[in-house]
């Protein structure tokens, strides 16, 4: 009988895996979800089950029934936020019980009394915290769910995980999983790459300001494309047909930005051998875009304020004031309230340019774009050179999205452009991590200590962190990932770019 026992558990968990092992052959969200609820529940031989599949941001994402009314899902789902589901979700160990209604844990719970919950196995699906949970409720068979029951349900909430994930990722592939798509279809944005929720929402900033003439301060580090979103801007309003007139302000020479800006009549300094016409005059009809606007002077900035004020400015020398029809839009990438309390920058013009302002993500608020961005320049930058088409490794790809980038989008580019001409004059037949970071960790070259750049010290650091918390967390990615405050998948990046393995010992 006990032979008889244990062929029969044997058999129950080899049909188990090789059915796992199909439903991993799936591609479309409901049905995978639909057959995986009816592999356990006929597995463990209940009556009813409940699957709920969370989000990225840890809510209640997905979910189906089986053999459940409307309003008994109801109840199911009322138990989420307390109850049998809770417990489980708040400790990650699974939850038996042959009776609900005698249970003390959750015999008090309305949902529990009105549907007369008897026998419950509820399981946390993966590891803490949970990526979902299954519920399964009353059993085909007159015993109560045993202790195979269990072990059937946890080793399919265990298996269940990593296939969750990637059917997930396909679904959002499918979908179209792309929060600047419709924005894509509304605006003109040739070459705005990447699909992250931080460029979402500068987009949908640019979609409300672009149609109106009004001031656009944008703010951020350098680096981030402050002047691209402003050509944006400018390229999707009604000026769009004007001229466009980019000015560093940072770059003008301090005893001659009024002149370039404002311009000059015939003897108005020493080097106005001519009427020199400013870079205000030049934007006529369109928009002027003052970059680095904090670097202007005192008295270039009164000016700039009656310009903004009062339409209308005086070039040096000048005793009638011109009329100017302009858009103006700045950037900084200063504090600029900390300049009005030093008193670098006027108080009143500060009011005056930020009518609506527009702050620019890092390149680490917006990391997922990361993988696109390299491919859309090294693609770039053979065009520009005229070199043979090369593409960045999958390696290349993983140490680019897991590398901090203090120049933002603009050292990104950087770096993927020489990485490129090295690629090509090895003859390589793509562009490998050591193109990328020919003085980092992943480079065969070793140089002397000193020549060490900071980013392949802090590539460095980090892999050295990385595997220290993961063997303090005995390589659980999923505890790793919370205590560091990381998502999963980026973890996961993180160990293939840094090459890390657990030691076998």
């Amino acid at each position: 009988m006990g032979d008889g026992g244990e062929l029969v558990r044997v058999t129950r968990e080899r049909d188990l895996y090789l059915r796992l092992l199909h439903l991993g052959e799936q591609v479309e969200l409901e049905p995978f979800l639909r057959d995986a609820l009816t592999l356990i529940v006929e597995a463990a031989s209940a009556l009813h089950g409940y699957l709920e599949l969370h989000d990225d941001r840890g809510g209640p994402g997905w979910w189906i029934a089986h053999g459940l009314s409307p309003e008994q899902v109801a109840g199911v789902r009322h138990a989420i936020s307390r109850g049998i589901i809770a417990e489980a979700l708040a400790t990650g160990r699974t939850i038996v019980t042959p009776s609900a209604m005698l249970d003390p844990r959750f015999d008090s719970l309305e949902s529990v009394r009105l549907s007369h919950i008897e026998a419950v196995l509820c399981a946390p699906i993966g590891d803490a915290p949970p990526r979902g949970v299954l519920y399964l409720q009353g059993q085909a068979r007159p015993e109560f769910f045993s202790d195979d029951d269990r072990f059937c349900a946890e080793t399919f909430a265990r298996h269940l995980a990593p296939l969750v994930d990637r059917v997930l990722a396909l679904h959002r592939e499918q979908t179209g999983a792309d929060p600047t798509a419709d924005l894509r279809e509304r605006l003109r944005l040739p070459e705005v790459v990447g699909q992250s929720a931080a460029l979402a929402q500068v987009l949908q900033q640019v979609a409300l300001v672009a149609p109106l003439d009004v001031n656009v301060l944008l703010t951020g580090e350098p680096g981030t494309g402050k002047s691209q979103v402003a050509r944006v801007i400018h390229e999707n309003s009604p000026r769009a047909a004007r001229p466009f007139v980019d000015v560093n302000c940072a770059a003008l020479p301090e005893n001659l930005i009024e002149s370039e800006l404002f311009g000059a009549l015939p003897g108005a300094h020493s080097t106005a051998t001519r009427r020199i016409e400013g870079k205000v005059a030049a934007a006529e009809g369109g928009t002027l875009f003052l970059d680095e606007i904090g670097e202007l002077t005192p008295s270039a900035q009164a000016k700039l304020l009656k310009l903004v004020q009062e339409h209308e400015y005086y070039p040096l020398g000048a005793v009638r004031p011109v009329l100017a029809d302009i858009r103006l839009m700045a950037a900084t990438n200063t504090d600029l309230r900390q300049a009005v309390a030093e008193r670098r920058f006027r108080e009143d013009l500060l009011y005056r340019i930020q009518v609506l302002p527009i702050r620019m993500p890092t390149l680490a608020e917006r990391r997922e774009d990361v993988p696109t961005l390299a491919s859309f320049f090294c693609v770039r930058a053979c065009e520009r050179y005229r070199l043979p088409r090369l593409e960045l490794s999958p390696n290349a790809l993983r140490a680019a999205e897991s590398t901090e980038w203090p120049g933002n989008v603009r050292e990104l580019a950087h770096a993927v452009e020489a990485a490129v001409i090295r690629a090509t004059g090895e003859h390589a037949s793509q562009v490998e991590r050591a193109h990328l970071f020919p003085d980092g960790p992943s480079s065969s070259a070793a140089g002397p200590a000193d020549a060490v750049t900071f980013q392949a010290a802090t590539r460095t650091f980090q892999a050295d962190f990385l595997r220290e918390s993961l063997e303090a967390n005995n390589w659980n990615v999923v505890e790793t990932a919370r205590k560091l405050d990381l998502s999963r998948a980026h973890v996961y990046n993180l160990i293939r770019a840094f090459g890390l393995e657990r030691d076998k010992r």
